[in-house]
């Protein structure tokens, strides 16, 4: 099992982390899933996502984000900071571009126990699902071949990480497994 963990560098501020498969793994269509528990607390910001950087254009299809920092008003996360919702979203020309798609799902808690994000990416269609059930169909063109990225970031919508932010091992994004299927 993979575990990714807040943690704070020597100066005390958090680091993010990233895993990617640039240069080593890419993939044009198909099926990407991801089995995963989520991380608590203030500035947490786990995310499963394709990326590619073919020129200056950076498409980017985003099966798994999740903010619970931003609490219960933010509708990402319950009042104790757990993630109670997480969006997927579809980048054609990448995020400061504007998006063809985005849905914000709300769920159970997503850091109580493991749950299944996939995406069925065609020529000119992406489908999202969680634990097994489609919740998002974006109708896009989208053919670049794209690298696959698991990340534990901080900030945006969950806010800075502050003391309350539980650091350590207990407080991991946990990844069971990460699968990409090519169509036949």
């Amino acid at each position: 099992m993979l575990k990714i963990w807040p943690q704070r560098d020597a100066s005390g501020n958090f680091f993010n982390r990233t895993l990617d498969t640039d240069g080593k793994f890419q993939q044009r269509y198909g099926y990407f899933e991801m089995q995963a528990k989520l991380p608590i607390g203030k500035g947490v910001w786990p995310a499963f996502w394709l990326f590619a950087h073919p020129g200056d254009r950076r498409p980017e299809i985003d099966i798994m984000e999740a903010y619970p920092g931003g609490g219960p008003n933010s509708g990402w996360g319950d009042s104790s900071l757990h993630p109670v919702a997480f969006a997927a979203t579809v980048w054609p020309n990448g995020s400061s571009n504007g998006n063809a798609g985005f849905r914000m799902l709300q769920t159970p808690d997503l850091s109580a126990a493991f749950h299944v994000y996939g995406v069925k990416w065609e020529a000119n269609r992406q489908t999202f699902y969680f634990d097994g059930q489609p919740f998002l169909t974006v109708n896009v063109s989208m053919g670049d071949p794209m690298y696959l990225l698991l990340d534990l970031w901080f900030g945006s919508a969950s806010g800075t990480p502050d003391s309350t932010t539980p650091t350590g091992e207990g407080n991991a994004f946990e990844v069971n497994y990460v699968r990409a299927w090519q169509f036949r």
